[in-house]
């Protein structure tokens, strides 16, 4: 059993390859769910993000309040990191145990490690093969604001609050260009799985 690393910037589409991976046999870790189960309302990380944000990040019921915290990070460096630095190490702790459970029951094709940072620990230093989904930025912007219902200019925040596309690419073993349809993807994708799969069997990764 195998572990693709899958990861890219928002809006590139990394979401809808790991859902394809999913229905051929990989079983998909998904860093983005868990990141919003680390700060469910009584939990440690939601602790330390009041700390340091205030209590105007949570709603009327004590939950996180995504929107209100995104509006504070996402065009603020130094929160955005403050951000990470804190819900990191509850991500990677419960990305690792995933990891651990599904290797022992063994029935799946493959794992995926979901995650759009591609994090030292608890991701490339856990994947066999990197992959890096990318697309052109209109593309990108144009998805985020359908996805999200955002503005231009909140998406392009989004955007620039990540590292850089070219960054991305250069920690991938695999890149897939992601500016067509969806047949397109799938294709490419089935096509990239069979090759790694090949190369694993010869010892080329």
């Amino acid at each position: 059993m195998f572990v693709i690393g899958l990861t890219g910037g928002t809006g590139s589409g990394k979401s809808t390859v790991a859902s394809i991976l999913s229905r051929y046999g990989g079983k998909v870790i998904d860093a983005d769910l868990i990141a919003r189960e680390v700060v469910a309302r009584g939990s440690k990380a939601l602790e330390e993000l009041v700390e340091y944000f205030g209590r105007e990040i949570l709603d009327e019921d004590r939950n996180l309040n995504r929107k209100k915290l995104a509006q504070m990070v996402f065009t603020d460096r130094e929160k955005l990191q403050l951000l990470n630095n804190i819900t990191h190490k509850y991500i990677v702790e419960r990305m690792l145990e995933e990891l651990e459970k599904l290797k022992s029951e063994g029935n799946a094709r493959f794992i995926v490690i979901d995650a759009p940072i591609p994090v030292e620990h608890g991701f490339l230093d856990v994947a066999d093969t990197v992959w890096v989904v990318a697309a052109d930025p209109d593309q990108r912007i144009r998805r985020i604001m359908e996805r999200s219902d955002l503005t231009y200019e909140e998406a392009v925040n989004r955007i620039n609050s990540q590292i850089s596309q070219e960054d991305y690419i250069k920690i991938a073993h695999e890149v897939i260009y992601n500016n067509g349809t969806f047949e397109q993807l799938e294709k490419e994708t089935l096509c990239l799985l069979e090759k790694t799969e090949r190369d694993l069997a010869n010892n080329r990764i």
